[in-house]
């Protein structure tokens, strides 16, 4: 029992093992080297994280990657600001409102329920961006989406249709043709342009004058199957595009898959990045939602939502709340001493 030995074999793994073998002290083995292993294994602090690598080149799939959209506007943004400071005149309009002790001013907008006609706003003038401020390094240009090869009506498209950007006015009036026609949600329009960077990323083309138009109704198309419960059959869309055809749009929505490599999942951190990012492109570009003063009735709601959320999380709060006490809630039984007579 008092044997050093014994006590040793309890306490090391490697002799208990072998238990028939014989018997020696235990001697502390030297520390190997990753060389001298053999294996030389990568540290878990060494090992790069694939994720970090792929979330610049994937906005669309990270959502801490920044929006390609929001990145595009800097450069006109920053022009804009300095082009009103030299002239010195204030940034924004004085209609600005804002909210005071009695009154507070709310949009109604929120993550969960977009408004539709400010958000058609924002995804145009994202789209607008990405046409004026890409890339020139003679990036292919695919069949599909060539406006000249699948003209969308069936007047001639002009020699130069691939020359001129198109303005915001008309990106936001064919967005707001498809959707009205449709009957397509906000929420429809951000994961729109999610799939748009998408496929701008992963089949590493650019949008320009000469398919944006094809590449902006692939992206509706695909969206409001993945979003909406009842979905827009392709020959409804022909019902709106009156001189295309199905077998076109079947086409179309099938390359579209293929080149998005069948991704069509949006997470919600995702579409959240997204939403915000479109409300700070609008900020920036003097592109408001539309405030209104909080009615008595609007603050009814927001309070019976405020209760329903409370409820809902009240028992996981119980359960994550901690068992440890500060000493200041302590209370401490002091004894007196009694007078017996």
């Amino acid at each position: 029992m008092g044997n050093t030995t014994s006590c040793c074999v309890s306490s090391s793994p490697k002799l208990r093992r072998n238990a028939h073998s014989r018997l020696e002290s235990y001697r502390p083995e030297p520390e190997l080297s990753r060389e001298d292993t053999g294996c030389n294994l990568q540290h878990i602090s060494d090992r790069e994280n694939i994720d970090d690598l792929n979330m610049e080149f994937n906005p669309s799939d990270h959502p801490r990657a920044s929006t390609i959209f929001l990145s595009k506007s800097q450069t006109d943004v920053r022009e804009k600001r300095k082009s009103l400071y030299i002239n010195h005149h204030p940034p924004g309009q004085l209609r600005r409102k804002y909210s005071s002790c009695s009154t507070i001013f709310l949009d109604d907008s929120t993550v969960s329920q977009p408004n539709l006609k400010y958000t058609i706003k924002c995804v145009a003038l994202a789209i607008y961006y990405h046409i004026k401020n890409r890339d020139t390094d003679g990036r292919m240009l695919l069949d599909i989406f060539d406006e000249n090869l699948h003209p969308l009506s069936k007047s001639e498209v002009p020699p130069d249709y691939d020359k001129h950007d198109p303005e915001q006015k008309q990106i936001y009036r064919f967005v707001r043709t498809l959707f009205s026609a449709a009957q397509l949600t906000a929420e429809c329009a951000i994961v729109t342009l999610v799939y748009l960077e998408r496929l701008l990323t992963y089949a590493e083309i650019d949008i320009c004058p000469a398919n944006w138009k094809r590449i902006v109704l692939g992206a509706i198309l695909l969206a409001s199957k993945v979003w909406d419960d009842q979905a827009v059959w392709n020959v409804d869309y022909c019902q709106i595009l009156k001189d295309i055809t199905v077998e076109d749009m079947n086409e179309l929505e099938r390359q579209f898959l293929e080149l998005l490599q069948f991704n069509i999942n949006v997470p919600s951190s995702v579409y959240a990045k997204y939403y915000f990012d479109l409300r700070s492109l609008a900020e920036a570009n003097n592109l408001s939602f539309p405030l209104e003063p909080l009615s008595r009735e609007r603050a009814y709601k927001l309070e019976a939502i405020s209760r329903l959320c409370e409820d809902k999380y009240k028992d996981f709060r119980k359960s994550t709340k901690k068992r440890s006490v500060s000493a200041d809630n302590l209370t401490v039984v002091r004894w007196s001493p009694a007078i017996i007579s």
